[in-house]
This record gives C-alpha cells, sequence and structure tokens, in this order.
C-alpha cells in the first residue's frame, strides 16, 4: 500500500525514508530487536493476554463432575462442554460456529482493523511474552544487540541457555496443556512425567513445543508478514472509515530532528522529529510513517510511545494514533455505514442460530434403519410383518431407560423390547418388528413415527423418527 496523503488541499508532502537496514524487514535473517514500550495500550493488551492465557491454562483442569468441564473425546468421537454433550450428529453447531467466527472477523475488522491480531492473536500473545522472557534474562534492546554482537562468552552461553531453556519449559507447558483438551489433564501430566503416557501423546508434545518455541522465539513477525492469510485478505474488508494506528503525515512532515526549545515551524518542519522510537517498538518492524501497511497488527505501540515523544517535546499527542482515513484527510468517520451494518446484523443471526441450536439438543435420539433385505413378509396368523432396527442414543451423562412405541398404525403387535436400558454415552441397537393385520392397512406404504421417551434427570424427554410401513394395499 502506498503512504496517505492527507487533504485535498495540503501542499505536497515528502516523505523522508528511514534507515535502509530497517526497510528489508521481509528478509528473515535481519532479526528485529522490539524495544520495550509502555502505555495505555501496553497495559490493555497485557491485561488481555494474562485474561486468555490463564482461561487457556486453567480451563482443563476445571472439573464438571467425574469429568473435566471441557474435554474432546476424539476416539469417541465425544465432545464435552461443561453440561453439554455433543456427538458427531450435532456437528452443524461446528459449522455456525466457523461462521459466527467468520462474521464476527469480518465485522471487527471493517470496524477497528487488524485488533484482533493486535490483541488477541495467540501468535501475539505468545511472542510478547516470550520477548518479555529475553528482556528479563538478556536485558534491553541495546543489550541484546551488544549480547548478540560480542563474542561467546560463560555470560553469554549463560544467558543464552536460560533464555532458550525458559522458552522451552513455557512451550512444554503449553503443548501439555493444548493435549490437555482432548486427555485429562489429572492422567495426563502424571503419565507423562513417569514415563507411562503413550507414543502418540509424547509425538504431539514433542510436535506442539518445538511449533510454539519456533513460532513465538524464533518466526514472530515472519508469521505475520509470511504465513498469516488473515493479513493478504484484511485489505478487502477496510475501508476510508475503519479505525487502524495511522500517522498524521500533515502534521508530522516535514520530519527531522531539533532542539527541544527550537521552533520547528521556523525550521521548516514538522512534529516528528524522527526520532525511529515508533519503527524499534514495532513488533514487525514497520515504520508507520509509510502509510498503512498489511504487516500492522494493530497493536497500538507506536502511538503510544510517539505519545511520550510529544510530551517530552511539548507538543499535541496523537501524531501516530488510532485514526481513520476519512479523519486524517480532515473529514468525519460515518460507523453506520452499510458494510458494517451488514456484517453486524448476519453475525447477530448466526448467533441467534447457534443459541437456539444448542437448546434445540436433546439428550436423546432414535434412529430406524429398515430391514432392506426383505420389504414385508406374512406371518402364520395372516399378519403382514415388517422388521426394523432401532439404534437409541443415550447423549446424557446418566443411565436411562428408553420406552418404545410406534404411531401411524392401527391394531399392531410389537415384537421385540418396549422398555431398553442404555448407560450414559452409549448407543443400543435393538431389532423389532411391527404386525398388522391387513384389514387396517389403507394404502401400499403407511408413513410411521418410532417414538422413545425417558427420564432424564427429573425431565421427560422425547424424540420420534420417520420410517415406513410396507404392505400389500388394503380395503
Amino acid at each position: 500500500m502506498t503512504p496517505r496523503n492527507s487533504g485535498a488541499q495540503a501542499k505536497p508532502i515528502k516523505v523522508q525514508a528511514t534507515d535502509p537496514r530497517k526497510l528489508d524487514r521481509f528478509n528473515p535473517r535481519n532479526r528485529i530487536y522490539v524495544r520495550k514500550s509502555s502505555g495505555q495500550w501496553t497495559t490493555l493488551r497485557r491485561k488481555m493476554g494474562w485474561v486468555f492465557m490463564l482461561f487457556f491454562l486453567l480451563l482443563p483442569w476445571l472439573p464438571w463432575g467425574d469429568r473435566p468441564a471441557v474435554l474432546f473425546e476424539l476416539a469417541e468421537r465425544k465432545f464435552y462442554v461443561f453440561g453439554l454433550v455433543i456427538w458427531p450428529q450435532d456437528l452443524l453447531l461446528l459449522a455456525f460456529l466457523f461462521m459466527i467466527a467468520a462474521f464476527a472477523l469480518f465485522f471487527f475488522t471493517t470496524y477497528l482493523g487488524r485488533v484482533w491480531c493486535g490483541y488477541t492473536c495467540p501468535q501475539t500473545i505468545w511472542t510478547f511474552m516470550f520477548i518479555w522472557v529475553e528482556e528479563k534474562i538478556e536485558g534491553a534492546r541495546n543489550k541484546r544487540i551488544k549480547l548478540d554482537k560480542a563474542p561467546w562468552s560463560v555470560d553469554k552461553a549463560g544467558k543464552k541457555v536460560a533464555k532458550h531453556g525458559s522458552w522451552l519449559a513455557m512451550s512444554l507447558l503449553t503443548a501439555l496443556t493444548f493435549i490437555s483438551f482432548f486427555t485429562p489433564a489429572t492422567e495426563l501430566y502424571p503419565n507423562f512425567f513417569t514415563g507411562n503416557a503413550s507414543g502418540t501423546v509424547y509425538f504431539w508434545s514433542a510436535f506442539f513445543t518445538l511449533a510454539t518455541y519456533g513460532n513465538a522465539g524464533w518466526m514472530r513477525e515472519i508469521m505475520c508478514l509470511h504465513m498469516c492469510p488473515y493479513a493478504r485478505f484484511q485489505s478487502v474488508m477496510f475501508d476510508k472509515d475503519t479505525y487502524s494506528v495511522g500517522y498524521n503525515a500533515n502534521r508530522g512532515e516535514q520530519r527531522g530532528p531539533r532542539g527541544r526549545k527550537q521552533n520547528p515551524k521556523e525550521m521548516g518542519l514538522g512534529d516528528c522529529i524522527d526520532c525511529n522510537l515508533c519503527v524499534q517498538v514495532c513488533p514487525t518492524g514497520i515504520d508507520i510513517r509509510n502509510g498503512l501497511q498489511y504487516e500492522c497488527i494493530n497493536c497500538g505501540v507506536c502511538a503510544e510511545t510517539c505519545d511520550d515523544v510529544m510530551v517530552k517535546m511539548g507538543y499535541d499527542k496523537g501524531l501516530i494514533s488510532y485514526t481513520t482515513e476519512r479523519q486524517l484527510e480532515g473529514g468525519a468517520s460515518n460507523v453506520m455505514r452499510p458494510k458494517l451494518v451488514g456484517y453486524g446484523s448476519a453475525l447477530l443471526v448466526m448467533c441467534i442460530a447457534f443459541v437456539a441450536m444448542v437448546g434445540a439438543i436433546k439428550p436423546l435420539e432414535v434412529d430406524v434403519i429398515r430391514d432392506r433385505n426383505m420389504l414385508f413378509r406374512e406371518t402364520n396368523e395372516g399378519l403382514i410383518e415388517n422388521v426394523y432396527t432401532l439404534k437409541l442414543l443415550n447423549k446424557s451423562e446418566q443411565p436411562v431407560v428408553f420406552d418404545l412405541a410406534v404411531t401411524g398404525l392401527e391394531e399392531y403387535q410389537w415384537s421385540g423390547l418396549r422398555e431398553v436400558a442404555v448407560g450414559a454415552g452409549e448407543v443400543a441397537s435393538i431389532p423389532v418388528s411391527v404386525a398388522v393385520d391387513p384389514y387396517y392397512i389403507r394404502d401400499p406404504v403407511t408413513d410411521i413415527d418410532f417414538v422413545v421417551t425417558a427420564e432424564v434427570g427429573f425431565e421427560t424427554v422425547s424424540d420420534h423418527q420417520s420410517s415406513r410401513f410396507i404392505g400389500a394395499g388394503g380395503r
């Protein structure tokens, strides 16, 4: 994207180039040393990061009866989410979750730009966490640069071992926490550290440990610059009213150094003193003064750092700020625009549909399979008989007794069990046959319903499944 030029009436602005060594940020070998920053946006991001991190780490340990509150049993094809048990028959919920996530992404990107990347993306949270550890062990930005350029020594080796050891420990904890959503944490950790876990557990533990270590410790901004697809298509959702971090070039140019007591107007300069601090604190290494760029993750650290510089120089804050392109051009942003309203409406509809589907989930189900080897047969008593297999699914977490019945037929005879006990989370296949006197069969094919009823807790729950009764045609 090209640099912004704010205002149709403004004079042409010459944007000075940044140090060429900083422009080659696409070269993975050029490491970015992120400078420590502080301010309202950093504080907000850290607090949100701690909330999401603690939620991620503690959720697998939260009990719900005799099992974890959230557990994905892939082998048994059951997902436990607090009191809800989701079976393969309910996986339409997953499709709705993906649609909700998509429309939420569209909505918030159109309104607030890449706010997801700057504040809630796991890559961002883990990267800043790894950088924090790096600062604690190796020191501030200049010290880290100096340490990397220095020859190897006992002190340097000790710091590097401590840093990478801490990164690996954090990566292993991340991996085990993630696996705890598929294997109960109370079983996983003792088995893992005593060598009693399965080879599959050790394989995925190593895989996710190395993935976390590589992504947050080494690749960092490379994930945002080269591998994240969101960075590539987000510009489609941007418009002139999208809030993102922007540089007021009309106010800042021409940029250049000056003394605190010097008048920039007399020197032909704008408010930007060209300190490059906005570049040094950027986790992706971009220069926000070059205009809107897809690599920007909208974290706001450049804005708060620039505000600190403006305060020290005695200038107004906001040279870099969360703003819109229309505001930079001197206009007023329009929040309630058709695209944003459309995304918001679709998101609301998807959320309502998801809640309705969750509320409609029943703790029991019945599926009917007709015997396809024989349409019907005539019994010794002259009755027309059809054979079925009823699959009874108990989706609750307690044993229940199913009462079986059929509707749509007159004076039928039932052969098979009428009451079936099914354990928690189990499926029972029950063969039954239904026979009817030909006198009561009016059509060659009769629509019928198999109805199951059970007491689940203190509630009577029922379900039904349609089928057909095939006869010879009646009166």
